[in-house]
């Protein structure tokens, strides 16, 4: 099965007119909200190891106010969304987060955020900030936390889209994709790895449902609109049982950490942008 494990897309990949599309938007967002990007990356299907043809490009980015934008009575905005915009069927989902925000989510753990600082697609990147804020995220890393996440994002899309006499096979993944996750943390491996290569090689090295879940994914890889059919016996299996069996596992929590740490990291990057 040598074609069916070929490795995560990385820039590289990705067509040069799409690249620069979302780094022209960067630039421009940059410019009318004075901010500084500090990290862009793709997100969703295309960094987790799954997309098809046809799926959006959805980017994600931290970015850094002006200094004195943290010196105020009132808070303002700290996200920046932009339009989704379909440029000739290639669709752009391009949103961020100011530091502080993304920082106050990361001293709970949040998995949405760690994803982004391991995601293998990177459009902008600041020297060692990625390194270093994951470098915090791995301190603030509560198995808990995570495994809540991932579980009930695995259980929701399992009764909502694989209970049915004929499913939406690309929903599939995004219950694989969790139950791993959770099966990672379970083992006490520590922050779950962005993509679904990753995942398998940890925590299902060998097997008939490895090896069903990545001709699965070569086929999601190559076909456009990917369709529906009746439940895939294997990878239905495994996932009904681990998703029972995970519902009735304790998971330790978090050790407190000292939260001067983030402050710290706030100032350093947040003169970037003075």
């Amino acid at each position: 099965m040598t074609d069916a494990t070929i490795e995560p897309a990385t820039l590289e990949d990705l067509p040069a007119t799409v690249v620069s599309r979302i780094r022209e938007r960067l630039t421009q967002l940059e410019q009318t909200h004075r901010v500084k990007v500090l990290h862009a990356i793709e997100s969703g299907s295309r960094a987790w190891g799954f997309a098809s043809p046809d799926s959006d490009y959805d980017g994600r980015f931290i970015y850094v106010n002006e200094p004195d934008w943290y010196f105020s009575v009132n808070e303002a905005r700290d996200v920046i969304e932009t339009p989704i915009e379909d440029e000739g069927g290639v669709v752009f989902d391009v949103n961020g987060w100011d530091l502080r925000k993304a920082l106050r989510l990361l001293a709970k753990s949040n998995p949405v955020l760690i994803e982004w600082l391991q995601s293998p697609i990177v459009y902008a990147a600041m020297p060692q900030f990625a390194a270093e804020m994951l470098e915090l995220a791995r301190q603030f890393h509560s198995p808990k936390a995570a495994h809540y996440h991932y579980f009930h994002m695995a259980r929701k899309n399992f009764r909502e889209h694989l209970c049915g006499e004929r499913v939406r096979l690309k929903k599939y993944f995004y219950v694989i994709r969790p139950v791993l996750a959770c099966l990672w943390i379970e083992r006490g491996m520590g922050i779950p790895p962005m993509t679904l290569t990753a995942l398998l090689d940890g925590v299902l090295p060998q097997g008939v449902v490895r090896d069903d879940i990545l001709r699965l994914r070569l086929e999601k890889i190559r076909t456009p609109e990917f369709g529906e059919g009746p439940p895939l016996p294997a990878i239905q299996s495994f996932l009904s049982a681990e998703i029972e069996r995970l519902s009735a596992i304790a998971v330790p929590g978090q050790v407190p950490t000292e939260i001067s740490a983030l402050d710290r990291f706030l100032r350093k990057w947040a003169r970037a942008n003075g």
